[in-house]
């Protein structure tokens, strides 16, 4: 694989103290000569802001896209799924703390330029490649080189995020991304500021973006913690919130959290508690929820919402059957809403 250097980073201006302000993210980070922002992989250096992990992921693996989870893009198929070191958030719940918290120089990574990820693509026959294990938005510049070469190859690319992301940052960024799945990790600022030190409105306000102003297929993923963003009347304003401002096309995922990190004196969250949220989701007129991180297959199962065929049964990350033909119900002909290959 060719190396890369060191490459300049995007999105940022100097302070009149000589500071550098990066405007990546909400964070905006003042970030002094030598020192690195919050990220951890972008660093000033002698005055100029440069990406750290530009053509350097921490190893690359073959997925099915379901474990991204995405349920209504190519089902079945394999992705192509790499991430870098370092997070633009600070949650304490992280199932990947071990890459996320991580600076690169404390990992094995390797040296991969955009065209070099594009060949493993081919090389294993993804159809898509999948920028997640850490947050893609600190590596944009990466993505979006890797994007570009990929629309013109006909891969597909996707984006497995925390949308915590800058209004200008996000238009270059997703500009050539076909999907994504965003972590809506709760439904209250409480939450977001006490656990993941950012915040809940510019999180909100990127899924209304990808709704209104972009063609990206998303899908959403909330993780549930037992006693911090699993009660009944915070799953019934998410749900509403979605259908209101997003539509009841969305598929949303709720997923069962495991101890970890700094959250290891908490229980992992009951089955039962998805199966709730699911149904809470279901009946406040969201067409597809699902259950993650547990092995239910009725919760894993996608169903027609006018005649309640099952469509595409799954057990965990595998397609036992796809009922889905040109995008319809098999049995009544109902538009199923995705992106699919039948």
């Amino acid at each position: 694989m060719q190396s890369e250097e060191i490459k300049l980073a995007n999105w940022w201006h100097t302070l009149e103290d000589g500071k550098i302000l990066c405007t990546l993210c909400p964070r905006y980070c003042k970030i002094g000569d030598g020192q690195p922002g919050f990220c951890y992989i972008r660093q000033n250096q002698g005055g100029k802001l440069y990406t750290l992990g530009y053509g350097k992921p921490t190893g690359f693996a073959i997925d099915p896209v379901e474990k991204k989870p995405l349920f209504h893009f190519y089902p079945g198929t394999s992705i192509l799924s790499f991430g870098t070191a370092g997070c633009n958030l600070g949650c304490k719940f992280c199932q990947n703390w071990s890459i996320s918290k991580a600076k690169l120089d404390e990992l094995q990574s390797v040296t991969a330029s955009p065209k070099d990820v594009i060949m493993l693509a081919k090389k294993y026959k993804a159809p898509s490649i999948a920028f997640t294990y850490n947050d893609p938005t600190i590596f944009g510049e990466y993505v979006m080189d890797i994007a570009e070469i990929a629309r013109a190859e006909d891969i597909k690319t996707v984006m497995v995020t925390a949308g915590y992301i800058d209004k200008e940052a996000r238009k270059e960024i997703y500009k050539n991304i076909d999907a994504a799945n965003v972590d809506l990790k709760g439904f209250t600022e409480r939450f977001y500021f006490k656990l993941t030190s950012s915040h809940l409105k510019n999180v909100l306000d990127t899924l209304v973006w990808l709704k209104n102003e972009t063609e990206v297929w998303f899908e959403i993923t909330t993780l549930l913690i037992p006693d911090e963003n699993d009660s009944l009347d915070e799953i019934k304003l998410e749900s509403d919130w979605i259908l209101e401002n997003l539509g009841d096309s969305v598929p949303l995922h709720f997923t069962a959290f495991h101890p970890d990190f700094k959250m290891k004196d908490k229980y992992p969250t009951p089955e039962k508690t998805l199966i709730t949220a699911r149904r809470i989701a279901l009946e406040s007129g969201i067409k597809y929820c699902y259950t993650g991180n547990v092995h239910n297959t009725e919760g894993q199962t996608t169903y027609c919402y006018r005649c309640n065929m099952a469509l595409i049964k799954r057990d965990w990350h595998t397609v036992l059957f796809n009922n889905i033909i040109d995008g319809k119900c098999s049995k009544c002909g109902a538009k199923v809403d995705g992106i699919f290959y039948c």
